[in-house]
């Protein structure tokens, strides 16, 4: 069965964007960052990202130019498979890319029997609030940024018990950056 697999920025207070949603105190990824983050996308053949997030994601990756030093990255971020989860969209939009508008919990089950790569989830904060809230996320990745700003969206904020993880490593960057990877633990 394929693993769920999370990727991404956190401030220390454990906020994924200000309240208004903006990122601008993120973290961008030095050599050994980018490296990380390549060598999680190549372990997975499907994308999941929610509806809000995706009206940014997927333009952002096609816009990019060879020109670019990281078009080869954004092409990957093109090629591979995603999945939006909405309830608003009727129709996909942007390359190799299907929409998921039925029952979470059966959705992520369903792509999790497939056959292929891992699965890895960029976001929204409240689209991965609802997926950890549901136990469906099976390794984090949280690239801890070392700022703390106070207020702002969270993914935890929907937990209505405890889930326990267990550390897989925690890799310190030259940035101050530290990626700590858990698995959750079934009980």
């Amino acid at each position: 069965m394929r693993k769920l697999k999370l990727q991404m920025r956190i401030s220390v207070d454990g906020y994924v964007a200000t309240p208004d949603g903006n990122e601008n105190w993120s973290w961008y990824p030095d050599e050994k960052g980018w490296q990380l983050i390549n060598e999680l996308a190549d372990t997975s053949d499907t994308l999941l990202i929610g509806r809000k997030m995706s009206e940014a994601f997927i333009p952002h990756f096609e816009g990019f130019k060879p020109e670019d030093n990281k078009y080869d990255f954004a092409q990957k971020m093109v090629n591979i498979p995603k999945v939006v989860f909405t309830k608003s969209l009727d129709t996909p939009f942007g390359k190799n890319t299907t929409l998921a508008k039925g029952n979470l919990a059966e959705e992520i089950a369903n792509l999790k029997r497939q056959e292929g790569k891992d699965i890895l989830v960029y976001g929204g904060a409240s689209f991965v609030a609802s997926l950890i809230a549901g136990g469906h996320i099976d390794e984090f990745y949280l690239f801890v940024t070392p700022v703390l700003i106070n207020k702002g969206l969270s993914i935890f904020n929907m937990l209505e018990h405890h889930q326990k993880l267990s550390l897989i490593s925690a890799i310190p960057l030259a940035s101050g950056v530290v990626v700590l990877c858990y698995q959750l633990t079934k009980e």
